[in-house]
């Protein structure tokens, strides 16, 4: 036995009769260990069958009982061994291919069938050894080794009984395993008839399920087209959403921008009034107090409409060097008329604030959505400030939830007293469509779209709220190392409009009569020879001719042919000709400083005539 194993009982085997007494022991033994009627009987068929070879073929031997040991699970060891002269076609016998007279190897291959496990070791010398092997069923407790004590006595006091009854006992269990082969036997008859219907079940779902195959490959036919569709009237109806909502800051800017708008054409037209009536009455003194005052109320007026044609436009980003600090100041007015008198303004910037680098349509766009915020806020006014910082972002910076790189980065904060946001809502600020704002009077997409700004000019975007205490919301904008044109040179650049000596050739396509003529007269006094088409087609039949021309300066709003399709038409044929784009709103034609070629410039609407003398002096040399 193996190492561990309990012993329970050993038998010597000389006659039959000793091979009844090893049957009866094993029934008993498995019955006492909780082995069920069926599993009695194969562990006693299995243990007669091999004590018969032994004292058949061997002439004696002994059966040793035992038990496994505690570990789980615990197995009934049957060792039967003989000194006999062994197997000698054991793998034959074993594979079921040994042809014996006298039955041998029958025993051996039923065993192993009616066991768990049956071990055989069988030499000429020391004769065969067999561990017939079960496995106590399931869902008892454990035999302990003071179990298998009483067992041993009980066993020991209970008397072999009479081959013959045992023959009996063998032909009851015969019987009642026919029984039950019959009850198996019919079992397998209800199961073939259920297997049956179960077959007929399955035949006709799978000719169901062919037909939904057909079906689905006919969904998936048009699937691919519907998807597409779906998903383009996503990105329209998403697109709309964004339109509208600056069409909705634009709204909500009527009534300040009406007010500022009167009050600039009131100075416009007054100042005008007043040289009217001097002229008639042949007064010239003081003359240039009321050009000057009509002059700066249509600058105002000018800087006012590109503002909020720029915000109001869908473009693309057009970088370029911006001094965030003058931008600032430049719509401090707009802000004021937008956030209202209940609430206050301050502007505050670094005196040596770095330049950087973005599109500056949008970055107004960005600040003029976060005073909007910033005064929905407030409901009951407060304090709004702007600030434009230079910011070094280090490592610490960067772990304080900036997201965003080491480096140098241009500062523009926006901070207000208002009601702050809970952290719930600051979580799902970014997110589109997200807004605490009634319905109808937001559409989520404010934030979301300055953060995008932000990412798309490679900078970060960074909230600090609290509830009761106000929001700040800072923009970082990377630094830019080149230059921008300051304050000073422009206004030195635009006294700069003495004639010129070349008379180079212009050719003016200009549809609005009254700015053509003047553009004529302008540039005529200036000293250039001056061409003029009222339309893109007329301008091509004289760019078609023989005639010399130096310079093209073209609306871009032209009728039928505009002012793009038309410079690209006429460089076809006259490649090195320069191109001026004068423009109010190029919404259609793609017009940014990156999109032009080598040789082309814009200038926009409305322009000063030292502008635009500049502008044209800059182009042809």
């Amino acid at each position: 036995m193996s190492a561990g194993a309990w012993s329970i009982i050993t038998l010597a085997m000389e006659h039959e009769a000793d091979v009844v007494a090893v049957r009866q022991r094993a029934r008993r033994i498995a019955e006492l260990l909780g082995f069920g009627m069926l599993d009695q009987t194969r562990i006693a068929t299995a243990a007669s069958e091999i004590a018969r070879n032994a004292v058949t073929y061997a002439r004696s031997g002994r059966a040793e009982f035992a038990l496994s040991g505690a570990s789980l699970p615990q197995h009934l060891l049957i060792r039967i061994a003989d000194k006999g002269p062994g197997i000698a076609n054991l793998d034959d016998v074993l594979e079921g291919r040994y042809q014996s007279q006298t039955g041998m190897g029958l025993g051996i291959i039923g065993a192993r069938r009616l066991m768990d496990r049956v071990d055989i070791d069988s030499s000429s010398e020391k004769g065969t050894r067999v561990t017939l092997d079960k496995i106590l069923p399931k869902g008892q407790e454990p035999v302990p080794a003071s179990a298998l004590v009483d067992l041993a006595r009980r066993l020991a006091t209970e008397v072999a009984g009479d081959p013959l009854v045992e023959v009996r006992a063998q032909n009851q269990e015969l019987l009642r395993s026919l029984e039950d082969v019959k009850t198996q036997q019919d079992e397998m008859m209800r199961l073939n008839d259920e297997l049956d219907r179960t077959n007929k079940g399955v035949v006709a779902l799978l000719a169901e399920l062919d037909q939904k195959a057909t079906e689905l490959e006919t969904l998936n036919a048009t699937l691919e087209k519907r998807v597409a569709t779906a998903i383009a009237e996503r990105e329209a109806a998403e697109q709309s959403l964004r339109q509208s909502q600056k069409m909705e800051a634009v709204g909500q800017l009527t009534g300040g921008i009406a007010h500022d708008f009167n009050n600039m054409l009131t100075g416009i037209v007054t100042s005008l009034d007043i040289i009217q009536s001097r002229i008639e009455q042949g007064r010239t003194d003081k003359l240039e107090r009321y050009t000057q005052a009509a002059m700066i109320s249509a600058q105002r007026a000018a800087a006012l409409t590109h503002r909020l044609l720029a915000f109001s436009r869908r473009q693309p980003l057009d970088p370029k060097p911006v001094d965030a600090k003058h931008l600032v100041a430049s719509m401090t007015d707009l802000i004021r008329q937008t956030i209202g008198p209940t609430h206050s303004l301050d502007v505050a910037a670094d005196a040596d604030l770095w330049t950087t680098l973005c599109d500056p349509n949008q970055l107004e766009n960005a600040i003029l959505n976060l005073s909007i915020n910033a005064r929905d806020a407030m409901p009951d006014g407060g304090n709004l400030l702007i600030e434009t910082r230079n910011a070094d972002l280090n490592e610490a910076a960067i772990a304080a939830g900036i997201g965003a790189v080491t480096g140098q980065y241009v500062a523009v904060c926006v901070t207000d007293t208002g009601t702050g946001m809970s952290a719930d809502v600051l979580s799902r600020a970014f997110e589109p469509f997200f807004t605490t704002k009634p319905i109808g009077q937001g559409t989520g997409l404010g934030l979301s779209m300055v953060y995008g700004f932000a990412r798309q000019s490679q900078g970060y975007l960074k909230i600090e709220s609290e509830e009761g205490r106000g929001t700040t919301i800072r923009i970082y904008l990377p630094r830019h190392s080149g230059e921008i044109l300051s304050a000073e040179n422009a206004v030195a650049l635009s006294q700069d409009i003495a004639q010129t000596d070349k008379g180079e050739t212009i050719l003016i396509v200009e549809d609005d009569a009254v700015i053509r003529n003047l553009t004529v007269e302008v540039l005529s006094e200036a000293g250039y020879r001056i061409l003029q088409a009222s339309d893109g087609q007329e301008g091509l039949r004289m760019l078609d001719s023989r005639i010399h021309i130096d310079l093209l300066l073209t609306d871009v709003g032209l009728p039928r042919v505009n002012g793009r399709q038309l410079a690209d038409q006429a460089r076809e044929t006259r490649q090195s000709l320069k191109v001026l784009f004068i423009t109010g709103y190029a919404q259609n034609t793609k017009l940014t400083s990156d999109a032009l070629a080598p040789g082309m410039s814009i200038l926009t609407k409305p322009f000063t005539v030292a502008g635009l003398i500049n502008r044209v002096k800059e182009v042809l040399s």
